[in-house]
């Protein structure tokens, strides 16, 4: 039996148009200990991240064997590294705070580093905006530290091109989350002034 679709009604059902993967925003705290102003390092942040994800959600399959057939039942959850690539200017502000933070975390000539969690654990929002700047969802990371800062390559050929690099991020775990939920932002969006309801 045939189901025709008419390019009207898939129209219709194409909310706004789609979702672009232009529109986004990352706001990333810093430890107080990283940077003079993590206020202003976070903004900056908001404007040179120029690529990230929203996350997973894994669960984990055990297996249980019964007369030469298995029952999946479900296992735990993990979640995955979650990674950010960025716009290097020539203040190299957030470079410098990365790999204070690394720094921080354990120390280069020595193999001391931060006495508690709280001292190197930060959080991150990632927000999926719409075409007009409102937020459509965010989700925020928990107990976040770098856990590789790349190398930013270098060479006489690279013409026509800005520096970036990566970092990748350890993750405790993440939630979706609506503004206003506690420690949400302390930090303005300033991507649509008035326009800050998440639609769950």
């Amino acid at each position: 039996m045939a189901y025709p679709r008419s390019i009207e009604e898939f129209k219709a059902v194409l909310q706004g148009g789609g979702v672009r993967p232009t529109m986004f925003q990352v706001e990333l705290r810093f430890p107080d200990a990283v940077t003079i102003d993590p206020t202003q390092t976070t903004n900056e942040g908001t404007f040179l991240i120029k690529s990230s994800q929203l996350p997973a959600s894994n669960i984990g399959q055990i297996p249980v064997p019964f007369r030469g057939r298995q029952l999946k039942v479900s296992g735990d959850r993990t979640f995955d590294d979650w990674a950010v690539q960025v716009t290097n200017d020539v203040s190299f502000n957030l470079r410098k705070a990365f790999e204070k933070w690394a720094e921080l975390i354990q120390n280069h000539n020595y193999a001391l580093g931060a006495n508690t969690l709280e001292d190197y654990f930060a959080t991150a929002i990632v927000r999926q905006l719409d075409r007009e700047g409102s937020q459509l969802r965010s989700y925020k990371f928990e107990g976040i530290w770098p856990s590789s800062v790349d190398a930013i390559e270098l060479a006489f050929d690279s013409t026509d091109t800005v520096e970036e690099y990566g970092v990748t991020f350890a993750v405790q775990y993440w939630a979706a989350i609506q503004d206003g939920d506690p420690g949400t932002s302390g930090t303005p969006v300033n991507v649509a002034s008035d326009k800050n309801a998440i639609n769950s």
